[in-house]
């Protein structure tokens, strides 16, 4: 199992996968991509559509549903700040910061294993 608090970077993995299902879970948001799932323990904001929103400000739960479809082609990690990742003109950031996050972690990257399945096996990676 790879459990990493820096990048190698797990959000690298990302690139050039379709967002398949946007979950909210209680108190968080989890962004799928057909196996791996990020997982946004604080907060998330973003643009989508030149449309700005935060979680869990009224509008926003239907913003972030707009991703689905969408295809990541870039990414960026600043560990003390954000990772975000690039959809063409629209954004997804989850913030890092201390001032942000409700626990000791503010996202998690689960990747797949040999078989495609969502898997701490395929390596987890913790913000």
């Amino acid at each position: 199992m790879n459990i990493a608090r820096d990048s190698d970077s797990g959000l690298q993995q990302l690139m050039g996968l379709e967002v398949s299902a946007v979950s909210f879970v209680r108190d968080y948001v989890e962004l799928h991509f057909d196996g791996p799932v990020l997982r946004a323990l604080s907060d998330p904001s973003g643009v989508y559509g030149g449309a700005k929103w935060q979680f869990p400000v009224p509008g926003s739960l239907d913003l972030m549903r707009c991703y689905i479809g969408e295809t990541v082609d870039g990414c960026e990690e600043d560990p003390e700040r954000i990772l975000a990742l690039h959809f063409g003109e629209h954004r997804f950031v989850i913030p890092l910061d201390d001032g942000s996050s409700l626990g000791p972690e503010s996202a998690h990257l689960v990747g797949v294993d040999e078989s495609g399945q969502t898997s701490v096996r395929g390596g987890m990676w913790i913000w």
